[in-house]
């Protein structure tokens, strides 16, 4: 089982940078993402900015969401 989001940021353009409950911290690229759907709307960048934690994932005000295993499968360990 992979670990729940506890905090999100938004580092650049359509980049999350991710705090892990097992003390990780990751970045995400949702920029794959942005021509699929639902996702559209995250091409605004304002509208990006609003993503939030939500149940251990991130989700954004229309319900677009990223469950905890994408995020944490599909992100990069972050090095400060």
């Amino acid at each position: 089982m992979n670990p729940s989001v506890i905090n999100v940021e938004v580092k650049q353009e359509y980049i999350l940078k991710l705090a892990f409950d097992n003390k990780e911290t990751r970045l995400f690229d949702t920029s794959s993402f942005l021509d699929k759907g639902i996702f559209n709307e995250l091409k605004d960048i304002n509208y990006f900015k609003q993503v939030k934690v939500a149940f251990g994932a991130v989700e954004w005000p229309h319900e677009q969401d990223f469950s905890k295993d994408t995020l944490y499968l599909l992100s990069i360990p972050y090095k400060n």
